[in-house]
């Protein structure tokens, strides 16, 4: 069988060297992971584009929540995709739903020509569609390239049938990239039994903050207080076991 190729989901400038470092094939680079990810700053896409040796794809999402978009939160997708195609970015990941849960087709293929010669992936809005088959050749009709997807349930692992349908479905169509809490342990075996080329997990792992003074009587952005001193980094070693994994 041939080697998947290997995506990691990562946070921030240092998340996208851990990867790349632990032998990352491509990068998903995001902000707020904790938010499922969000458009990271223009300084940190450059930063990893100039330190990449691996392309680089850009999640393209202003703001956490659903996929449902103000007119204006649109607008500000479409300017973001069109700014990255200069910087030497090699893709970008997008995703817009409709009210009744199916791919926005005028949307996404609006983002798509943007994007263009940029490679675009629709990333897990897919998973929240109702009706997976539907939205799989609504997504072929846009163009997209490719489709991050977890069989639409909280895992890899639960959602393999789905998985498994989507690849015999896209029939060469369109990739299908695996995700939902992959890990060394089980991502060959969803490999096998769904027949991916390619997979996609984040690996992460939370470390105290390196803060000695920390106030006690602020929080900040409602989050827990415990929260803000704690720092969520890319697991160089989880990432090389998982590839290994993956690659056997």
């Amino acid at each position: 069988m041939t080697k998947p190729l290997i995506e990691l989901c990562v946070e921030g400038i240092d998340g996208f060297l851990a990867a790349q470092e632990a032998g990352a094939d491509r990068v998903e680079l995001c902000a707020s992971l904790m938010e499922g990810g969000l458009t990271p700053s223009l300084a940190t896409i450059r930063a990893a584009v100039k330190a990449a040796r691996i392309p680089v794809h850009v999640i393209i999402r202003p703001r956490g929540g659903d996929f449902l978009y103000s007119e204006a939160e649109f607008e500000t997708m479409v300017e973001d995709i069109k700014a990255l195609r200069s910087e030497g970015v090699a893709g970008v990941v997008i995703g817009c739903l409709t009210p009744d849960g199916r791919i926005d087709e005028a949307r996404t293929k609006a983002l798509v020509e943007a994007a263009r010669p940029m490679s675009v992936t629709c990333h897990r809005a897919f998973d929240m569609t109702a009706d997976a088959r539907e939205a799989l050749e609504a997504l072929i009709r846009c163009g997209i390239d490719r489709m991050l997807t977890s069989g639409q349930r909280d895992t890899a692992v639960e959602g393999v049938a789905i998985l498994k349908s989507a690849v015999e479905q896209a029939a060469g169509r369109i990739v299908i990239m695996g995700c939902g809490a992959l890990d060394a342990d089980n991502i060959r075996k969803v490999r096998d039994e769904a027949g991916l080329t390619e997979m996609h997990f984040a690996a992460l792992k939370t470390v105290p903050s390196g803060m000695a003074f920390r106030n006690p009587h602020v929080g900040m952005g409602g989050t827990e207080k415990d929260r803000e001193y704690e720092l969520t980094l890319t697991d160089g070693n989880a990432v090389r076991a998982t590839i290994a994994a993956a690659k056997s």
